[in-house]
């Protein structure tokens, strides 16, 4: 008898996927934020934490760091970036980024959060931190 068993789905990746698609990174059906990029904690579905994930500024920098490699980058090759005039560079170029930055920023953040559920990485609550140490000056 030969058993056929599926392969466990690393978690990471699950999270991941789960957090580019915005959806909790626990249940995959509600939602992750709450308007734009607002953390909806608990979520409504099965009431996981998704605020305890730190993503405050992972999620723009990496969204600076994919726009800036994904679009400036490639730009500069371009000659009409070093012969057109400032306002022709500036008024094509800037929509742009502008459009591409504001899109991926929630995607972003999101894949920032399902990769922290994944690794199991969550925010230490204030309760279960040690009181600080007396008779420091």
């Amino acid at each position: 008898m030969t058993e056929t068993t599926a392969p466990v789905p690393n978690p990471v990746f699950q999270g991941l996927r789960r957090g580019v698609r915005r959806r909790c990174p626990n249940c995959a059906s509600g939602p992750l934020f709450l308007g734009y990029v607002k953390v909806l904690s608990p979520c409504p579905t099965c009431g996981h934490d998704n605020a305890q994930y730190r993503a405050d500024d992972a999620g723009p920098y990496f969204t600076i760091l994919l726009v800036g490699h994904l679009c400036i980058g490639p730009l500069l090759i371009f000659p009409f970036i070093w012969k057109s005039p400032i306002w022709l560079v500036l008024g094509t170029t800037l929509p742009l980024i502008l459009v591409l930055t504001l899109l991926l920023l929630p995607v972003v953040k999101g894949a920032v959060i399902g990769a922290q559920w994944g690794m199991k990485a969550a925010r230490q609550s204030r309760a279960s931190s040690p009181p600080p140490a007396a008779g420091r000056d």
